[in-house]
């Protein structure tokens, strides 16, 4: 007797190796030897493909929601904010700083199937590598501009918290260059040493803004340095910004002589749009309210040491990844209303801020269950 899963009764092949059609009833059709090489090379090509998609790198930068950190608690067991020299109270809620993921730099590829995710995604941006990477720049020199930032803006965001909490900042306040075709650059030399203002003591950097902020545009002042060692007295036309405002004409490069000490860690993370949040943090560490009162509050923007929020990339992802992690607020600096308005994901409120000061009331606010009095990038 025949074994069941045989059928002796299927006529034999043609000669061109395909089997004669067996009429219904008289047992399943054989698979063709032909279809089924058919079958496997086209798999094969499918798995080829698919496996190019995913490691064939492309000429796009894509750009996606990043982790955050919340920058009151820790990170591998070590308090992301550490203050000695000062006292330091405990805090509830939580203080987000946000980031933006990238792939498409220099060691950095982005494949096929990331791109195409890019261009699906409603929080992500697939673009042309040259948009975000204009120049030859190598891996190793982006991440080293990147920690150069992130250093800089954990300094700022120190100077910026203790100065709002009303601590002076003594500072060195020394020439790193002047603008081009300003009148400082007649009379100030590289590594000149500002002392004074029109014969008042500039003791650190935000009396030098405070005492210039008095000044009109146009003014002669008298500027107080010392040059290789020796005090003279230089004077400037002041030029003026953008705003209307006074300004000297000089990039200074500050030395701080902090009166708290104050170390940030945290790894894996560049840039200076995280300046905002840490300040923020240093201020809710450093006082008896507890600010933030459990409440989940992410945010951006850079700050310089007078305490201004700047302008940061990525804002749209920024707002996507802080949703994503639990927060239910978020401060944007207000020169990023434009690319906030209609993008904002289901869920979270944004507050527009464009001082510490700012972003600390508004911190006060939201905690106290205030958020609603809040200016927003609609209004």
């Amino acid at each position: 007797m025949a074994d069941e899963h045989q059928h002796p009764d299927v006529p034999p092949a043609d000669d061109d190796g395909e089997a004669f059609v067996v009429p219904p009833g008289d047992g399943p059709r054989p698979r063709s030897p032909r279809r089924a090489m058919t079958l496997t090379a086209s798999m094969l090509v499918a798995a080829v493909a698919f496996a190019l998609l995913v490691v064939l790198p492309t000429g796009y930068a894509v750009s996606s929601p990043g982790p955050t950190k919340d920058v009151l608690g820790k990170q591998d067991g070590t308090p992301l904010i550490q203050i000695s020299g000062a006292t330091t109270y405990p805090s509830t809620g939580e203080l987000r700083l946000t980031t933006v993921s990238g792939t498409g730099g220099p060691g950095y590829p982005s494949t096929v199937l990331r791109v195409l995710d890019g261009w699906a995604s409603r929080w992500s941006v697939a673009q042309p590598r040259e948009v975000l990477y204009p120049t030859q720049e190598t891996r190793e020199q982006i991440d080293q501009e990147n920690t150069q930032a992130m250093t800089s803006s954990q300094e700022n965001a120190s100077v910026a918290a203790l100065t709002e909490l009303g601590y002076e900042v003594p500072a060195t306040l020394t020439v790193a260059g002047t603008v081009e075709g300003s009148d400082a650059a007649k009379v100030l030399k590289k590594d000149d040493v500002i002392t004074s203002l029109d014969g008042s003591p500039v003791p650190d950097y935000q009396t030098l803004l405070d005492d210039l902020s008095k000044v009109q545009a146009g003014d002669t002042i008298t500027l107080g340095i010392t040059r290789d060692g020796k005090e003279q007295d230089v004077s400037i036309v002041t030029g003026k910004k953008p705003d209307g405002s006074a300004m000297i004409g000089v990039y200074i490069d500050p030395t701080f002589d902090m009166p708290v000490k104050i170390d940030i860690s945290i790894d894996g993370i560049g840039g200076p749009s995280a300046g905002t949040m840490f300040a923020l943090g240093i201020i809710d560490k450093m006082t008896k309210e507890d600010e933030a009162n459990g409440v989940d509050i992410a945010g951006t923007g850079t700050m310089d040491v007078s305490g201004d929020v700047g302008q940061i990339g990525g804002i749209r992802q920024k707002l996507e990844g802080a949703r994503r992690d639990g927060a239910t607020w978020f401060l944007a600096p207000a020169s990023n209303c434009k690319d906030v308005v209609g993008h904002v994901p289901s869920g979270l409120h944004v507050a527009r801020v464009s001082t510490l000061h700012d972003a600390r009331e508004a911190m006060v606010a939201i905690g106290a269950g205030k958020g609603s009095t809040l200016p927003t990038c609609e209004k």
